[in-house]
Parts: C-alpha cells; sequence; structure tokens
C-alpha cells in the first residue's frame, strides 16, 4: 500500500475539521430560530377550527 504524503494528510485532516466545524456552527445558528411556536401556531388554528366544527354539528 503506497503512503499518502504529507501534504494530503494535512488537506484531509482541515477538510474534516471544516466539515465538523461548519455542522457545529450551523447547528448553533439554526438552534437560534423557535421552530416548535411556529409549528404550534399552524396547527392551533386547524385544531380550534376541527373542535368548532364538532361543537356545531352534534352527533
Amino acid at each position: 500500500m503506497e503512503k499518502l504524503e504529507t501534504w494530503k494528510v494535512i488537506l484531509i485532516i482541515v477538510a474534516v475539521f471544516g466539515y465538523v466545524i461548519g455542522n457545529i456552527m450551523l447547528l448553533k445558528y439554526a438552534n437560534k430560530f423557535n421552530v416548535k411556536d411556529k409549528i404550534n401556531k399552524q396547527i392551533k388554528p386547524e385544531q380550534s377550527d376541527e373542535k368548532e366544527k364538532e361543537k356545531e354539528e352534534p352527533k
């Protein structure tokens, strides 16, 4: 098996660190957005509409 040259090893290490650091930064940035509240706001009106329809139309 052929040995890798030093510059290739360094390039691979830098690429891996860049990938990992980039993903960590992306997670920190995405954590700033409060997605749960937005989803709840979208879901709650639908649920309240369904409950109102059930009240209007007794079975």
